[in-house]
């Protein structure tokens, strides 16, 4: 059994405690602040090297998809509410793929269809159950945290800066959400092999954000960040999350976000 917040869940499912309930809310919440705030101005363009073109393209790629089988996972697993909870997330994820869309548009680029680097996640991700779909699912994640930071605080355009603040704001809401449901998908296992699955999941983020920095290399440092600081970074910020996942204790549903501020 997982405390949180006074109450507990059994069986791995949110939805005694209603704590997959209040995720919709939040989601829900954001989607209505999303449309009240509206898009960023697309009018006023956006200059972007070659190598933030590439870049950039690489990212809309991996955030397009309709998430149909992470839905058919969740909707296996019994929780009605989770399963709400995360069809909202991957429309949130559709929006990043849409604003990114938009933003190479503005800089009069087009959008890739495809690249190797996103399918042979999609074919991991696709393995087994919704464990493991999370857990490859979280190595983007995590990756995608630092990658935006460095766009939002590097790349020298405004409309980018804006774009790329906007969905930095909704992957660090991601993130405890994937990790909650991961701490719940662990914790019928003995301690050791939870550890030894974060361990593994953290060699995993290790060699994504290798992967990433040698094939972003250019527009990060752009961006002023070098591909060492970019790994070690990744790597780094995904220990406290392998310690959630693995002992606890679950994080809460985060505070509903500010309006985005433009750039």
């Amino acid at each position: 059994m997982i405390k949180n917040e006074g109450t507990t869940t059994r069986n791995g499912h949110g939805g005694q405690d209603g704590a997959y309930g209040a995720w919709v809310r939040h989601f829900e919440a954001e989607r209505e602040r999303r449309a009240a705030a509206g898009d960023p101005d697309w009018a006023r363009g956006a200059r972007l090297s070659p190598a933030l073109v590439r870049s950039i393209r690489t990212f809309q790629v991996g955030e397009d998809g309709d998430g149909s089988a992470l839905i058919a996972k969740a909707d296996r697993a019994g929780d009605p509410e989770y399963a709400a909870a995360a069809r909202l997330f991957v429309a949130e994820e559709q929006n990043h793929a849409r604003l990114l869309a938009l933003l190479l548009s503005a800089a009069g680029a087009d959008t890739l269809d495809g690249h190797w680097s996103d399918a042979a996640f999609v074919r991991v991700r696709r393995l087994l159950g919704l464990r493991v779909e999370l857990m490859v699912l979280m190595v983007a994640e995590v990756v995608a945290l630092r990658y935006y930071r460095a766009l939002r605080d590097g790349s020298g355009d405004p409309l980018a800066c804006e774009v790329a603040a906007r969905i930095l704001a909704d992957e660090e809401r991601h993130v405890p959400f994937h990790v909650r449901r991961l701490h719940e998908g662990l914790a019928g296992l003995p301690r050791p092999a939870r550890k030894a699955a974060t361990a593994g999941w953290r060699a995993m983020v290790a060699a994504a954000a290798l992967l990433v920095a040698a094939d972003h290399g250019a527009a990060l440092r752009e961006a002023a960040v070098s591909r060492r600081a970019f790994v070690s970074e990744v790597v780094r910020s995904s220990a406290p999350m392998a310690a959630t996942m693995s002992d606890g204790p679950v994080p809460a549903v985060p505070e509903p976000a500010g309006s985005p501020v433009a750039v």
